[in-house]
């Protein structure tokens, strides 16, 4: 029987990792998303997902429940879900600065739950997701983690909950510095001469490419 995954919010990371769960072979029958606003709920609808407005006995048989929400959100999101999720099931929740004890008493006491701190290349396949658990996340847990988020790039499980502060300040904050030094790149090239879309071919090549070497280990 396959997992089944819902998740408690629509936004950009989430569909993010749906259309990578998508192009490794998973069904859109799979998923079940959980968006109040209207809009976005339209678009998922359009693209074949089962999607409603809140969260209902619908989430009961879910192995895993991502909770994409903003973390300003969390709070009553975790209210609607307490009431209908089952005790062996996973919970991730991808919002920055929220505990593992608060999202636990949010959610009434829930064991089993996973931080995760993706980001924003994962839009594209090429995420840095920084992972920890509670105690009650066994083998089996992590693997479905792993496997979510490898979906959309790779993923690191640091030792100390504390650690994923320091995954948010490298990875987190990392492609931010990038694009800045990229647009340093392509003013030096327009000084140079060169017209916006070449200089932006350059910045970008540029970047690709050294990425490329440093991941095979050169220089």
């Amino acid at each position: 029987m396959r997992e089944r995954i819902v998740f408690i919010g629509g936004g950009n990371m989430a569909s993010a990792i749906i259309d990578g769960l998508l192009a490794r072979g998973r069904e859109r029958a799979d998923f079940l998303v959980v968006e109040p606003f209207e809009p976005a709920r339209a678009s998922l609808l359009a693209r074949g997902l089962a999607c409603q407005a809140s969260a209902g006995p619908e989430i009961a048989d879910a192995a895993l429940c991502v909770l994409a929400t903003k973390p300003q959100a969390l709070h009553d999101a975790c209210g609607q879900v307490r009431a209908h999720l089952s005790a062996p099931a996973t919970v991730v929740s991808i919002a920055a600065g929220v505990s593992l004890a608060s999202l636990s008493q949010w959610l009434g006491g829930h064991a089993r739950i996973v931080r995760a701190m993706p980001n924003t290349p994962a839009k594209v396949g090429l995420g840095m997701t920084g992972l920890y658990a509670t105690a009650s996340c066994g083998a089996a847990q992590r693997a479905q983690v792993d496997a979510l988020f490898a979906a959309v790039g790779e993923c690191i499980w640091v030792d100390t909950e504390a650690m994923l502060d320091a995954v948010t300040a490298v990875t987190g904050s990392g492609p931010g510095y990038v694009f800045h030094f990229m647009a340093a790149l392509e003013q030096a090239a327009r000084e140079l001469g060169f017209g916006a879309v070449d200089a932006r071919r350059l910045s970008v090549a540029a970047v690709r490419g050294a990425a490329e070497l440093a991941a095979g280990g050169d220089p």
